[in-house]
């Protein structure tokens, strides 16, 4: 049962969008996949509480100061949405479950420097579980996307993707919905953007 954890201790980065949608990806493939929200604000379990029955189910995997509820048998895939300022024994106790670890990053330097001793940490790390960057709100073909690659594979670390800025991901959220969940030539641009990112997270 793979475990994908999404964490960067940067507020704002887009997090609990790339949970959300993993979880909805999962979702539509038929998978019995848990959306696990670590964060006190509870973005994440507030969007599951806006999803419409008709929509492939999501669950809500409990967790509750730092203790993490036992996922129901039969499933298949756990997402991890993480707060900001993720640190100490919280974050020990959530990578120790990881498989794979996704760190959402925009290009500014102002995130970079939030996140680069975090990322460090990462890379330092002698786990079984593996990290890669996903560039947020970021066009793939400009200086700023060139530069975020740069300064993520000095550190040894893949960018899996880029995915850009668009109101689809906002105006989908607010129904409790993903990329996943209308037409896809409504969304085809975005959902282009995807294919690369799950390769990586197929497990």
């Amino acid at each position: 049962m793979p475990v994908i954890v999404i964490a960067n201790p940067k507020g704002g980065v887009g997090k609990s969008t790339f949970s959300t949608n993993l979880a909805g990806y999962f979702a539509s493939q038929g998978h019995k996949v848990m959306l696990g929200d670590a964060d006190a604000q509870q973005s994440s379990r507030t969007w599951l509480s806006l999803r419409p029955a008709n929509l492939p189910p999501i669950s809500a995997w409990e967790i509750t100061d730092g203790h993490i509820a036992k996922p129901p048998k039969g499933t298949t895939h756990l997402v991890i949405d993480t707060p900001a300022g993720l640190k100490g024994h919280k974050l020990d106790a959530l990578l120790k479950l990881a498989d794979k670890v996704i760190v959402p990053l925009q290009p500014s330097i102002f995130d970079i420097l939030a996140t680069e001793e975090f990322l460090k940490k990462l890379a330092d790390r002698e786990a079984r579980f593996e990290v890669g960057v996903l560039g947020m709100r970021v066009n793939a073909r400009s200086r700023a996307a060139d530069q975020l690659a740069h300064y993520v594979t000095q550190l040894g670390l893949p960018v899996l993707g880029y995915l850009r800025d668009t109101q689809n991901y906002i105006q989908l959220a607010a129904h409790g919905a993903t990329l996943w969940d209308v037409a896809p030539s409504r969304v085809e641009k975005d959902i282009a953007q995807w294919d690369e990112i799950l390769k990586w997270i197929k497990i």
